[in-house]
């Protein structure tokens, strides 16, 4: 759920980042992806060393 969260987290930040310098939106759609990417990757690492750390 982590990672589900981040991606759309990313993407929106990314869309309206671009946005904000006056991006078309194939450059809103561009932004949105790297951002989305980036986050989930951080979300996936997060969700890693949580699930490692975790007493069953």
């Amino acid at each position: 759920m982590i990672v589900l969260a981040c991606m759309i987290l990313g993407f929106v930040l990314g869309w309206f980042r671009a946005g904000r310098v006056g991006g078309n939106t194939k450059d809103r759609l561009q932004w949105a992806l790297a951002h989305m990417l980036a986050l989930m990757l951080a979300g996936l690492i997060v969700t890693l060393i949580l699930a490692r750390s975790a007493v069953a």
